[in-house]
């Protein structure tokens, strides 16, 4: 069997829920649309569901597949319906849906539902991709809070740049949403993930984690965040080769390293087609047998070659993690390493297998990797 996996760590994700909640000061929907950002929508909500407020996902598809494993927690279409079609599955599997554009509002106008529908009524503040303007979503709050057909109504808009820690645009957004929500007495909802770590003047009554929930940073590494979060995932897998280089010979595609000296190289079972970075520098670090070293030579489909010259030790079945918690490099620094984002590095993994920890009676995965190093 293919020795790469990824090591999810249930108790971490719930811990991160909490904390979340607790910042926003409300209720949460955790976000786990993406296959929960590359972490298994299933299990991940499976996981939640006994403290989560309501689980949000991107579309129809992304819903039905949890109502069909089972999920009776509340959903909300981040995205609404795509089409009017989908009004009918809205109704009958209970799902929460936002309203984002004027065609939404004009196809429900048209639907009678068997039950009152739940909506979110999204405010464009100032991101210009989904939302409607503030005299646009004024009329629609009127005409929606007066309509038999519509159970409650959560106002919300979305930040497009929390994650800047020093730009003034995260209050130029929230004053937009105050006014226009200042005469409406139901609940609203504005904080994602990085309002609610870099932003704490930011309160609604409904919160939207998502990147945080998985543990990885929205900001750069060197911003103040004061509260710690745990990285859910653990990537894996283990040496198939050791390779001597003598200087002066490369090794990989594009011959991207060259050895300066006589090498030791180990060769790894993992690449970009499960989701590692194929641009991920030189002397990005790699544990092996719990040591940390560096990658050396182009990224490959299936494969990734280490340096292991001072690890003696290390042979074929050694150890290689890629990313997890502290104080093995988490996944926000190997994006910051890579040139990429949280979001991105996460939701690009696949192929490898999943292994689910941190239940009732398992371990953690710090737990799980230290008892897999050798003595």
């Amino acid at each position: 069997m293919r020795p790469a996996r990824a090591l999810i760590d249930l108790g971490a994700l719930q811990d991160n829920y909490l904390l979340a909640r607790r910042l926003g000061g409300g209720k949460a929907v955790a976000v786990i649309k993406a296959d929960a950002y590359g972490h298994g929508a299933v299990r991940c909500a499976r996981a939640l569901e006994p403290i989560a407020d309501a689980f949000g996902v991107a579309c129809i598809e992304e819903a039905l597949e949890l109502r069909q494993a089972g999920i009776r927690a509340p959903i909300l279409l981040l995205e609404g319906f795509l089409e009017a079609d989908e009004l009918p599955l809205i109704d009958r599997h209970r799902l929460w849906t936002v309203l984002a554009s004027p065609w939404q509002l004009d196809a429900l106008a048209r639907y009678r539902p068997a039950a009152p529908l739940q909506v979110w009524l999204k405010l464009d503040s100032g991101m210009h991709r989904l939302g409607l303007s503030p005299d646009d979503f004024a009329r629609a709050l009127q005409q929606l809070s007066a309509d038999p057909r519509i159970a409650s109504i959560v106002a919300m808009s979305h930040l497009a740049r929390a994650d800047e820690l020093d730009s003034d645009f995260t209050d130029i957004q929230r004053a937009v949403f105050e006014a226009a929500t200042r005469d409406f007495h139901g609940p609203t909802s504005l904080g994602n993930s990085p309002a609610l770590l870099g932003w704490p003047g930011i309160r609604s009554d409904w919160v939207r984690p998502g990147l945080m929930l998985y543990g990885a940073s929205p900001f750069p590494l060197e911003a103040p965040i004061r509260h710690v979060l745990r990285p859910v995932m653990q990537l894996e897998s283990r040496l198939i080769a050791v390779r001597a280089l003598a200087a002066g010979e490369a090794v990989g595609y594009g011959a991207r390293f060259t050895a300066p000296v006589p090498m030791r190289i180990g060769v790894v079972a993992l690449g970009y087609a499960d989701g590692y970075p194929q641009l991920a520098p030189n002397g990005t670090p790699v544990v092996v047998d719990g040591v940390t070293t560096r990658l050396v030579g182009r990224v490959s489909m299936d494969m990734l070659t280490v340096d292991i010259t001072e690890l003696p030790q290390a042979g074929v079945g050694s150890q290689v993690v890629l990313w997890g918690p502290q104080p093995l490099p988490t996944p926000s620094q190997i994006a910051q390493a890579c040139g990429t984002s949280g979001y991105a590095l996460l939701c690009g993994i696949k192929r490898v297998r999943r292994e689910y920890l941190g239940a009732a009676g398992a371990a953690t995965i710090g737990q799980t990797a230290s008892a897999s190093l050798p003595g």
